[in-house]
């Protein structure tokens, strides 16, 4: 169990630092990507950039 935390939480930082990078090539702005304001704050939901993310993962796994 403490195995997986440690991996959820290391994936969390390696997606935070590279949230900017991946803005600049496009990412989270696709038109699957939902941005609203609820009470004052701003959520994000990113589908088609997770979807999209997922395929080239797979798709450099099979390479691999």
């Amino acid at each position: 169990m403490f195995r997986w935390l440690m991996v959820v939480f290391l994936a969390l930082l390696l997606i935070n630092r590279l949230v900017p990078w991946l803005k600049k090539l496009g990412f989270g702005a696709l038109p699957g990507d939902f941005r609203f304001r609820l009470f004052g704050q701003e959520f994000f939901v990113p589908l088609a950039s997770t979807v999209l993310l997922s395929l080239v993962c797979g798709v450099i796994s099979k390479l691999i």
